[in-house]
């Protein structure tokens, strides 16, 4: 009897056990495992990343001027220099030869332009001399004519008077145009002068360019050229012999190429960390002082302005980072990386960008109607869909009561893992961050189980 009650009592625990067991089974068909995380308030900070090269913010290639042959280098490459510095001297013989005559005929430009003012002083003088006789000549005519008239004197005194006064007539008018004459030979020897010096200013600028100075305080980043070789200047098209870089290394600069797409985030004085290949494990602060307006095809490096034709190639623009505490060590050329803070928030709500998710609007509604079981007419046309019913949502799906529950948010800032959100979330709501394929495929209202191990798993690793 004891046996029989226990075989019953046994029966009985399996059968529970398996109703159990059934019910447990049925109950977790339709649950989602997914991966969860907690909104949280923390600092963000948004940034761009972009590549380029360390460049100094004045750097000045210095070409060649005129042609000749190289016959003195008075620096080698990596040497510091001070403005006004001479660096190099071309050879100058018959540059300086055409300054010597040029100047010789400016000289005696000058004597002939003196001794022309002085024979023109001359001959004003001799005019006033001959106008003052004509007048008197003039009076005495005069009162012989009236005396003769009266016949008071004999027609050969008058003829006298009257001979007197018609030579100092011509003499003066010989005076007049000895004056215009010497005028005219004035302007002529100031215009040889001015010749002259036009001239020597030429041979001058031919010679001055056979001696190179330094444009400013810097360093001599290049130096292409030796001494004996000879340089050309440069013509159209065909550009001239360059003889040596010089930059000004006290303001450095990163030159970086940042893509279409980032570029509207960017702006003048944002704060940037710049780091260099050739000096690892160190990061450099520095803000950016310059924006390009044109776009830069990133496969030819040509400006769009410059670009022929309609071109769909991904396109950068070039931003310049000043470093505020540049290393002595640096030179041009480095290759750089720059990370632009474009945007902080402190103490805001952030969840994992990959929580992020979108719904087709109609796809919500037609799950919300369902889960309220709305009699649909199966034999009514299905109404055309209008874009406002097509149109995507972003959101999150957090999790309530063991089940998925969509919810629009607004969102700010992007992080390096997080994002903001503005509007939809409150803090310490649990949503689903995982896995991507559930996040892609989960339907609003679904039930869920919590399993983070995975995730878990990935951060201890």
């Amino acid at each position: 009897m004891n046996a029989k009650k226990i075989v019953i009592i046994v029966g009985v625990i399996v059968l529970l056990g398996a109703i159990v067991g059934f019910t447990v089974n049925q109950s977790q068909k339709n649950v989602v495992t997914v991966q969860s995380g907690k909104v949280a308030k923390q600092d963000i900070s948004s940034q761009v990343t972009a590549s380029g090269q360390i460049k100094p913010k004045t750097l000045v290639n210095v070409g060649a001027n005129a042609m000749g042959r190289i016959v003195h280098l008075y620096v080698k490459e990596g040497d510091k220099v001070k403005k006004g510095q001479v660096l190099a001297q071309l050879e100058s013989v018959q540059s300086a030869a055409d300054v010597a005559m040029n100047k010789a005929s400016l000289e005696s430009s000058k004597t002939d332009a003196l001794a022309a003012e002085a024979a023109l002083t001359t001959a004003q003088a001799q005019l006033k001399s001959s106008t003052a006789d004509l007048a008197r000549a003039k009076l005495d005519y005069e009162r012989a004519e009236g005396l003769y008239k009266d016949q008071l004197i004999a027609k050969s005194d008058y003829d006298t008077k009257k001979a007197a006064y018609e030579v100092a007539e011509a003499v003066r008018a010989q005076d007049v145009a000895r004056v215009a004459q010497s005028k005219a030979q004035v302007d002529s020897a100031e215009g040889r002068v001015g010749q002259a010096n036009a001239s020597l200013t030429r041979v001058k600028d031919i010679l001055s360019k056979t001696t190179y100075e330094a444009p400013f305080n810097g360093t001599v980043t290049n130096l292409p050229v030796h001494e004996g070789e000879t340089v050309v200047m440069g013509i159209q098209n065909s550009p001239g012999s360059t003889l040596m870089t010089v930059a000004d290394m006290s303001v450095i600069t990163a030159e970086v190429q940042v893509d279409e797409t980032d570029i509207i985030n960017v702006g003048l004085g944002q704060d940037a960390e710049v780091t260099i290949d050739a000096i690892p494990n160190q990061t450099f602060k520095g803000k950016v002082t310059e924006i390009g307006d044109n776009a830069i095809i990133r496969s030819t490096g040509v400006s769009t302005s410059q670009s022929t034709g309609d071109t769909q190639e991904a396109k950068d623009f070039k931003v310049v980072v000043t470093l505020t505490d540049p290393p002595a060590n640096l030179r041009p050329g480095l290759s750089a990386t720059a990370r632009i803070t474009t945007g902080t928030a402190h103490d805001a709500l952030a969840i994992p960008i990959q929580a992020i998710t979108v719904r087709d609007k109609s796809d919500l509604e037609a799950q919300n109607s369902n889960s309220k079981k709305a009699k649909v007419d199966k034999t009514a046309p299905a109404a055309p869909m209008t874009k406002k019913e097509n149109e995507e949502i972003q959101g999150v799906f957090v999790i309530k009561n063991n089940k998925a529950e969509f919810r629009k948010v607004e969102t700010g800032l992007t992080g390096a893992t997080e994002i903001q959100v503005k509007s939809g979330l409150e803090d310490g709501d649990v949503i689903i961050t995982g896995s991507y394929k559930v996040l892609k495929t989960i339907r609003n209202g679904t039930g869920v189980k919590i399993d983070n191990s995975l995730a878990n798993k990935i951060d201890e690793s």
